[in-house]
């Protein structure tokens, strides 16, 4: 029943809806996409680990964050990893480089999502002007006046009610992922930092990363 209505009401909007509806698939792939993607990226976050890289870079025993960051799965470890691997050119340089391309992989297709919420308004309103004009095309005749008019109406509301809930739809996720997208920013920002702070205390106290570095070259 809900299913006839469904395409009752679809068919009754006009051919506007058939590239409403490709806007709407096209926003759920995406979506499913970016939710996927940040699953997976919270489920290898390991806190635990961080600290004890944390305090280990401040004490200098750099082997262990060398064993901690090797081969780890989590971002931020990957991170530090990259840094100790260039620690003799620039680790500095090497993380923020790092930072970089995962942050453009938390934004990936991002750009699709905020062009969906623009271009399904304006769907629906191009679909709004369609039905309005085939209803003024019988306003001459007596009989089928009403009747044209009405459906014509109609579909336009149709387009333009569907149109607005699919930006709506897209509004709320892409918002969700924006912010998503500065938190980790922020927190890599943060990370890099502390990180850099901590390996210059423990230069001042005699542990060299470089030296270290230039011992273990990377495999």
């Amino acid at each position: 029943m809900l299913a006839n209505i469904v395409v009752t009401t679809f068919l009754e909007g006009g051919w506007v809806m058939w590239p409403i509806l490709m806007t709407f698939f096209l926003a759920v792939c995406i979506v499913l996409d970016r939710a996927i993607w940040w699953l997976r990226f919270r489920l290898t976050i390991q806190a635990d680990k961080h600290e004890q890289a944390r305090v280990a870079i401040g004490s200098g025993d750099f082997a262990s964050v060398w064993r901690l960051s090797r081969n780890a799965t989590d971002p931020f470890l990957s991170n530090l990893n990259e840094g100790m691997t260039h620690a003799r050119t620039s680790m500095l340089a090497a993380m923020q480089l790092h930072a970089t391309q995962l942050i453009e992989k938390s934004e990936a297709r991002m750009w699709i999502i905020s062009t969906l919420i623009t271009l399904a308004p304006l769907l629906g309103l191009f679909g709004t002007i369609i039905g309005i004009m085939g209803s003024f095309s019988f306003v001459g005749d007596e009989q089928l006046a009403p009747t044209k008019v009405s459906g014509g109406i109609a579909e336009a509301l149709i387009a333009t009610a569907c149109g607005i809930a699919i930006a709506i739809s897209c509004l709320l996720p892409y918002n969700f992922f924006r912010k998503r997208v500065a938190v980790l920013r922020g927190s890599l920002e943060r990370w890099i930092n502390h990180t850099e702070l901590l390996v210059r205390s423990a230069k001042e106290h005699g542990h060299d990363l470089e030296t270290f570095a230039s011992n273990h070259p990377p495999h």
